[in-house]
């Protein structure tokens, strides 16, 4: 058997491991429960997938980010690892395959969605299968004080009797200590074990402006700090204007959010991960799975609704280790947005129990029935028959969906699929009786390997340019052949796709518990009022601030905040040569770029000095040209 090391090298290309990651290993790899909390970026995912390839059986990851699992999954095969997922939407052909080869051991490493661990079909295998790990992805998930409780995840208990001895690892980058006890007792840890790191960031400077006038703030902070960033908004129509304008001042911007279809999302997403100056204006649908080490800065210009949500959005800026910005924006308005938000998100009880009564009568969904089935999201329609208000339905949804009763739509599928279960005999034998569906098929064959023993990405297009004929002809082939049971045939879609993930039941067994519900409520208000409080108080170092929330007991000055900057400042105007007058005095004589002003004030720390130039622009006592030469004003 190779050592960690080896397989580290030899799956990875990598000659070390990331703090954390060996001795979070060695604690699996010795049988033991294990939460790891890892700040974003720390590598959780390997923490899992290196013991999965020493231990015998099959690892079972449950994520609840589709586009995580998918992304990983390709990764995973990429290096030659067996791996699959199973979401809500999948063929159900393709889900018993994945399961019977999981049970056959064919499979290494499997992803579920939380859901999926109420299907009795599921079950049935996962008792019988060799399972060596249970990992936990996004943790915090498990427990009601968590910033996005998930019921669906309280069914990882109730697995585990089907493994006793089977460890588990759950992971997260965010969790209070109150949290973390929580996850624990909910996943039954035979004993407490802890693996934290540090969620201190050296290089990352965080700031925050209490300002009026935002769109000027923003382009002195990419022209200051300049190189690729991301801008976080409250919503899509945001991403679109905040983009243009940008555009407009010549700093090449995208807007991304989740009404993007899926290709157009990927698409703006590796352009600007290429990109060495490139600016995504997001909302928070952005930032899963993100991979790019070079991000200068992170600018919220708008206030997050907990604090773990803008320590994890942050925390993508400066993972190269270089200096790199966390800069919140925000005025009085924005304080009032997140209380009148908190009411949104958590309509009455009855509301929620209505919504669901009104998309399953639209679907005309039988109670009893329904699980796994899917349909085209009518979004306009359904909120005009029933006089659901749109914010406020998706608030009901993402409850129905944490109770595992539907998913929330997405885009469909980009590629179709095709699964041939039958024997190449049996399918000559029809290529033969159907001379024009048998030019398409052997078409098929010839462009596609592996289409007998798995469910294969096509393009009916290519198929159709290969034989001569339409794409039209081609779908109808397949689909023929899908009705006569001679191929499994998963058409690509177009509409986002609203799922039922469990059966329909009566709207008085969906349980919203008064004191349940109003804790939720309870606990989503504590951390606005946390987020609140973070953005108000100017006495407390910023990162001070953030590492006490999530129970790291410092006092030691990050020296790189707003707060920290403002001291040196402060300490600076008492001396004979402050910084405020020494570059007035210098800028007076020339005109610099910024690093040129270096030079000329060396006397200067660099961090002070870029905080002082802020300051002056700010005040209006010198000014930057748009090839950001910067010279004194005309009034000093």
């Amino acid at each position: 058997m190779p050592t960690k090391s080896e397989i580290l090298k030899q799956y990875w290309g990598y000659d070390e491991f990331r703090p954390l990651q060996e001795s979070i290993i060695d604690s699996i790899l010795a049988g033991k429960d294990t939460l790891a909390l890892l700040p974003t970026g720390g590598g959780k995912s390997l923490c899992y997938q290196l013991p999965a390839l020493m231990m015998e059986g099959m690892t079972l990851v449950v994520s609840p980010l589709v586009a995580l699992m998918k992304d990983q999954v390709t990764q995973l095969r990429g290096r030659h690892v067996a791996a699959a997922c199973i979401y809500s939407g999948m063929n159900r052909r393709e889900i018993d395959m994945i399961l019977d080869n999981s049970l056959s051991g064919v499979i290494k490493i499997l992803y579920v969605s939380p859901e999926r661990l109420k299907s009795r079909t599921f079950i049935d295998h996962f008792r019988q299968m060799k399972v060596s790990l249970i990992a936990v992805d996004e943790a915090h998930c498990i427990s009601q004080w968590g910033y996005d409780f998930r019921p669906p995840y309280l069914e990882i208990s109730h697995i585990r009797l089907y493994h006793p001895t089977t460890p588990v690892l759950a992971l997260t980058a965010t969790a209070t200590p109150s949290v973390a006890d929580d996850i624990q007792e909910k996943l039954c840890f035979k004993k407490k074990n802890v693996i934290k790191g540090s969620f201190y960031r050296r290089n990352l400077s965080y700031c925050v402006f209490k300002e009026e006038d935002k769109n000027s703030r923003l382009l002195r902070i990419i022209h200051n700090v300049g190189g690729s960033g991301i801008i976080y908004v409250r919503n899509r129509r945001l991403t679109k204007t905040v983009a243009e304008f940008l555009n407009q001042h010549d700093i090449p911007a995208m807007a991304y959010h989740a009404g993007l279809a899926m290709k157009e999302r990927d698409q703006r997403q590796k352009m600007w991960s290429k990109s060495h100056n490139g600016v995504m204006v997001a909302t928070n649908a952005f930032g899963m799975g993100i991979d790019k080490a070079d991000v200068r800065f992170v600018i919220h210009i708008d206030i997050p609704d907990s604090i773990e949500n803008y320590f994890q959005e942050a925390g993508r800026a400066g993972r190269d280790g270089r200096r790199a910005y966390a800069v919140l924006m925000y005025d009085d308005s924005d304080i009032s947005m997140l209380n009148v938000s908190l009411e949104r998100d958590y309509p009455p009880a009855q509301y929620i129990r209505n919504v669901y009564r009104g998309i399953c009568n639209y679907y005309q969904v039988p109670l009893g029935s329904g699980q796994d089935s899917q349909y085209d999201f009518h979004l306009e329609e359904i909120c005009k028959s029933y006089g659901f208000e749109h914010y406020t339905f998706f608030s009901a949804l993402r409850f129905l969906e944490h109770e595992g009763l539907i998913s929330l739509p997405e885009e469909g599928e980009l590629v179709s699929k095709l699964y041939i279960p039958i024997d190449k005999e049996e399918l000559y034998r029809y290529q033969v009786a159907n001379r024009k569906a048998g030019d398409i098929i052997t078409a098929t064959l010839r462009l596609y390997g592996g289409i007998f023993t798995d469910f294969t990405p096509i393009s009916e297009t290519k198929i159709a340019r290969r034989c001569g004929t339409s794409e039209t002809e081609v779908c109808n082939t397949l689909t023929e052949m899908n009705r006569l049971k001679l191929a499994v045939y998963q058409r690509k879609t177009v509409r986002p796709q609203i799922i039922f993930t469990s059966e329909r039941i009566d709207i008085k067994d969906i349980y919203i518990g008064d004191t349940n519900y109003l804790n939720l409520k309870k606990a989503a208000k504590r951390r606005r009022e946390a987020i609140v409080d973070y953005v108000s108080r100017d006495t407390q170092c910023r990162s001070i601030m953030l590492l006490n929330y999530f129970g790291e007991d410092t006092d030691t000055e990050c020296q790189c905040c707003d707060i920290c900057l403002n001291k040196k400042t402060a300490v600076s105007d008492t001396k004979k040569d402050r910084p405020e007058a020494l570059i007035i005095e210098i800028l007076k004589k020339e005109t610099l770029t910024i690093k040129e002003l270096a030079l000329k004030a060396n006397n200067i720390e660099p961090e002070l000095l870029k905080a002082t130039v802020r300051k002056l622009l700010d005040k209006k006592k010198i000014e930057m040209d748009q090839d950001f030469n910067m010279r004194c004003s005309s009034s000093q």
